[in-house]
């Protein structure tokens, strides 16, 4: 199994509804700290993020939060979204992403999986055969080890295939 991401961006609103057409995405599989908003924001959805995801449910693409967030923060994202959501999922474990696929009733192969973090929502949307994007994360400041993992992930987040919004070299688009 390659950890590869078939996308890599520096902000997950760059996933356009045309984009998403043009890559046979009907529905994402969305994480919530450091891909939607910062970990530990406890503000409003950044307007930003709230029209994104209202233009992309306007064009037909369903969304759904599968993250490994606290389950007040899930609850209250998810309904400022007006997108389902359950966390704490424990990915890289397939359970979260099935939930997902069930409650946007989409085949595998019409679902992106979007997230930050190489080890927990790319290795779990891979397990089972999900297409995934790898977004920068928002925020520096994470948990212990959250930051241990980062220094793992570097090979992939830096090298000769990080093109930003493309297929990554070898990917799958």
């Amino acid at each position: 199994m390659r950890l590869e991401p078939e996308l890599r961006l520096s902000r997950v609103t760059e996933l356009t509804p045309e984009r998403l057409s043009e890559l046979g995405v009907r529905g994402l599989l969305l994480d919530l700290d450091n891909t939607l908003l910062p970990p530990k924001d406890a503000g409003p959805l950044p307007e930003e993020v709230r029209r994104w995801a209202e233009g992309l449910k306007a064009h037909g693409i369903r969304l759904a939060l599968v993250t490994n967030a606290k389950p007040h923060r899930v609850r209250w994202a998810a309904a400022a979204l007006g997108v389902p959501g359950a966390g704490p999922v424990a990915k890289p474990l397939p359970f979260g992403f099935l939930w997902g696929l069930k409650v946007l009733g989409l085949p595998k192969d019409e679902v992106l999986a979007v997230g930050d973090q190489v080890f927990t929502d790319l290795l779990g949307a891979r397990l089972l055969g999900l297409r995934f994007a790898l977004v920068e994360p928002l925020a520096e400041d994470a948990l212990p080890h959250t930051r241990w993992l980062r220094g793992l992930e570097q090979r992939y987040r830096k090298g000769g295939n990080s093109m930003k919004g493309k297929p990554s070299e070898g990917g799958e688009t």
